[in-house]
């Protein structure tokens, strides 16, 4: 089945599958250039202030290029990339316990359970290396050992300690570094930044990717941008659910916008539920929040063996106590991948054994670490975690074990991109949480940042140099063309219809409606039956947001409501694909867990045989189904096998 814009080719560089160590070295050297003197005629946009987008932005701006960043953020640094808290891997093998960048390689691709690209995951491994050189060389303030060495923690699905941390803030370190390197070229001229800009639309004309219409979020003017290429750095859609760990201005409009004129969506059934999160108090609850992974270092997951236990914690003795993670799988314990930790927390609280005044948690318990370590010491290694806990909780973690449940955090899936981080729309460009190349079904901790800063500072800097080598001469689109202007109108006609609704019930009511149907439907557990319903009742909610919302205020000035409003709309279209995409799939890998298709033992039951491969959805109109296209997924070095931490 052909496609109405480009074409679906991973690129794959050569030797990938004989010689994957050096496919990277050598197909940076096999692609074309742009001498620096050429490359100040090319213009390049980016949209996202991140740590992918910074870095990336940064980057091109220092090798040469005219850069335009454009987010809606009031400044870059408050992007969601720095609620990242646990750490960043990068193989670095400092702790000399059998770390490489091969191992780092093994166990990505096993994470994610064997649906990712595995010369994409390579190459990760092997730039991850260079990310802490150059965060290290900008500042970045990484704890160190006694001996003044950069040190190392584990993460789930690893045996190694390799993941670098900054207490528990280090994505804010990261993209203070970024920010920094951003804005140093920002005060050289080289980037031209535009702050509470929000990209509503990409402009596409003969057959390639030409600019971007925006709207200025505080005047509500909507103007165009041209480039030779546009970069997406705009994260991840997990706020479909409502309730999430994202910052709730995260969105998927400027991905589904492009989405909407020609790119692929790539796996949009793959979502990563986060097993440490702080349960939900009331059901009025707007935002979750995050506790790093990296607790589970030192703290004991567990839960009572008695059914609606009532005895506080202190109370129940250790041989009524179940810590279930170390039970069922000995050799990873409490570190095992976010997927089955997630899930296994999901089972036990379903089973009448959740804590909490809901009953809706699990224990995470440092009664054992600080009985062994000292106090100090953990309020060293987690102080402003356990602040934040108590801040939120009123519960003192150093004195009781803190709550933890599952929560939505991170997407893997998102618009598909070949080896140079493009999309099948020529000129459009794609990285870190926004594509959906690296993590297959489930992504590791402390794995996002690494391939937000690899996709900015080392991939994406080589690779859109091969795409614009053949523009040279060639002027950007001039933004007063018609194509310009018909996709402006078009933006302007969906705002002025949302205002113009004049319905009785807000964007927030129907949202959480969505976000109830999408967590009980494409949660952490989905079923055939429940798969339809989400697919006839999803539209039906859509068709009552679009007849009954309302949207108060103008479109000529700062309008949250507004701004809401169409990025509610977008998840409605992005939720009912997810429903197809993960009825589609008929088995269970990683984040996608479809109960007819488990085991004995009741872990993801995978089909290699039909389903390795990536599922790319092309939009066909409205109200149409999308065409489901696939990528199919080799594998030569790691071979896919069932996933056991056991």
């Amino acid at each position: 089945m052909s496609l109405k814009v480009g074409e679906l080719n991973s690129n794959l560089p050569q030797g990938a599958t004989d010689n994957i160590a050096e496919a990277w070295t050598n197909h940076k050297f096999d692609m074309k250039l742009v001498n620096p003197a050429n490359k100040r005629k090319f213009d390049v946009i980016v949209v996202g202030t991140g740590l992918a987008g910074s870095s990336a932005a940064a980057t091109m701006a220092e090798l040469g290029y005219n850069v335009k960043v454009f987010t809606y953020n009031d400044s870059p640094r408050r992007a969601h990339s720095i609620a990242a808290q646990g750490g960043i891997n990068g193989a670095k093998n400092y702790q000399n316990d059998g770390d490489s960048v091969h191992r780092l390689f093994y166990d990505t691709v096993k994470g994610g359970d064997f649906r990712s690209r595995e010369a994409n995951v390579h190459r990760l491994a092997e730039v991850s290396v260079d990310i802490i050189d150059q965060a290290t060389a900008q500042g970045v303030p990484f704890a160190r050992d006694y001996g003044g060495l950069l040190d190392n923690r584990s993460f789930g699905g690893a045996q190694v300690s390799r993941t670098f941390y900054a207490r528990g803030q280090t994505g804010q370190q990261l993209l203070l570094g970024a920010y920094s390197a951003l804005m140093r070229q920002v005060g050289a001229g080289t980037v031209e930044l535009h702050t509470r800009t929000e990209m509503l639309d990409l402009v596409v004309h003969d057959g390639a990717a030409r600019g971007i219409v925006v709207r200025d979020l505080v005047t509500g003017e909507v103007t165009s941008h041209s480039a030779h290429a546009v970069v997406l750095a705009t994260g991840g859609y997990g706020n479909v659910y409502y309730l999430s760990t994202n910052a709730m201005m995260c969105n998927v409009t400027a991905a589904w916008r492009a989405h909407r004129r020609g790119a692929l969506f790539a796996n949009p059934c793959y979502t990563q539920i986060h097993p440490t999160c702080i349960p939900s108090s009331d059901e009025f609850q707007s935002k979750l929040t995050l506790m790093s992974e990296s607790l589970r270092n030192d703290g004991r997951i567990w839960v009572p063996d008695a059914f609606e236990e009532s005895r506080s914690a202190a109370d129940v003795p250790e041989s009524d106590r179940d810590y279930y993670l170390e039970r069922k799988y000995p050799a990873f314990g409490n570190l095992v991948p976010r997927d089955v930790a997630s899930r296994n927390a999901k089972t036990v609280v379903d089973q009448g054994k959740g804590v909490g005044p809901m009953k809706n948690g699990v224990y995470l318990d440092f009664a054992d670490a600080i009985g062994r370590l000292g106090e100090d010491s953990i309020r060293e290694k987690y102080g402003n975690l356990f602040d934040m806990y108590e801040r939120i909780t009123g519960e003192d973690p150093y004195k009781q074990p803190m709550r933890i449940y599952p929560a939505t955090h991170y997407t893997m899936g998102g618009l598909w991109v070949d080896y140079e981080l493009q999309s099948n729309v020529p000129g459009l460009f794609c990285v870190g949480e926004a594509n959906f190349s690296d993590h297959g079904a489930n992504r590791l901790g402390a794995s996002a940042l690494m391939q937000g800063l690899a996709d900015g500072y080392f991939v994406l800097p080589y690779t859109i140099g091969n795409y614009l080598a053949d523009q040279l001469g060639d002027a950007p689109m001039n933004s007063n063309d018609a194509a310009f202007g018909a996709v402006e109108a078009e933006v302007q006609d969906r705002t002025n219809r949302w205002l113009a609704t004049n319905g009785t019930k807000s964007v927030d009511y129907y949202h959480r409606e969505l976000g109830k149907l999408v967590w009980n439907y494409i949660g952490m557990e989905r079923d055939e039956n429940g798969l339809e319903k989400a697919i006839s009742e999803i539209p039906a909610l859509k068709a009552e947001y679009y007849k009954n919302v309302r949207v108060l205020g103008s479109g000529e000035s700062l309008n949250q409501s507004l701004e809401k409003a169409g990025r509610v709309a977008d998840f409605f279209e992005l939720a009912e694909l997810k429903a197809r995409d993960a009825l589609a799939r008929e088995e269970s890998c990683g984040g996608h867990f479809r109960v007819e298709h488990q085991d004995a033992e009741g872990e993801a039951d995978r089909d290699d045989e039909n389903f390795q491969h990536v599922a790319a959805w092309e939009w066909t109109g409205e109200d149409n189904v999308q065409n489901r296209h696939k990528e199919e997924l080799e594998f030569n070095y790691v071979k896919p096998s069932k996933r056991s931490y056991k």
